[in-house]
């Protein structure tokens, strides 16, 4: 009896280092392990916080929490606490927690868009005025967008002597949507690479 539960102890000891060998998995594979609970829930945590969704992130991580040694749990806390501020958009408490767990915050300009965020959609349970005031605000981000698109594709159309009202609006949002794209594919990576960062820390604590 005492081998088996060595055995079983060890099994569990370091299952927060299972993490890199687990993200490559889907959320249907994720719910089904077993042998890396802790790990698996960690992730779906972490995934559901990325959708901006705190209450399917908080259950993850308190499945987590109840499948890991109590060696790990402090630092499964502070991750709880990173993605619950990030999915909740508050970056002033998304940057403490990443300190706290000797990792780099994020940049200025990523805790800029998270309070941006934070304004153009409110976290689920904010009140109406707040959400009016997202709508609001997004209307007038686009606005603003069109305009400086425009702006821009009557610059470009310039030496070709100009563009139509409807001709230099169409290019305008071209430019935009193209922009936007290249800003989110860089964005992705450098979140990529933050998250692998970040989930090296267990194995680099080990």
């Amino acid at each position: 009896m005492a081998k088996q539960r060595q055995t079983k102890v060890q099994m569990r000891a370091g299952t927060l280092q299972a993490l890199p060998h687990l993200e490559d998995r889907n959320d249907e594979q994720l719910m089904s392990e077993s042998k890396h609970r802790a790990a698996a829930r960690t992730l779906l945590g972490a995934r559901a916080a990325e959708r901006y969704d705190p209450q399917t992130a908080r259950r993850y991580f308190n499945e987590a929490l109840a499948a890991c040694t109590p060696q790990e749990r402090p630092y499964l806390r502070q991750m709880m606490k990173a993605s619950l501020a990030q999915a909740e958009r508050r970056p002033d408490e998304l940057k403490e927690a990443m300190e706290k767990l000797g990792q780099a915050p994020p940049s200025g300009r990523q805790l800029f868009i998270l309070r941006v965020m934070g304004l153009v959609s409110p976290a689920p349970g904010a009140s109406p005025l707040a959400r009016a005031r997202g709508v609001a605000i997004l209307l007038v981000i686009v606005v603003v967008l069109i305009a400086v698109g425009y702006g821009l594709a009557e610059l470009v159309a310039l030496p070709f002597g100009g563009v139509g009202l409807l001709g230099g609006l169409l290019l305008g949002l071209l430019i935009v949507i193209a922009v936007l794209g290249v800003l989110t594919l860089l964005g992705r990576r450098r979140q990529a690479k933050a998250k692998a960062d970040a989930r090296a820390g267990p194995a680099a604590s080990a």
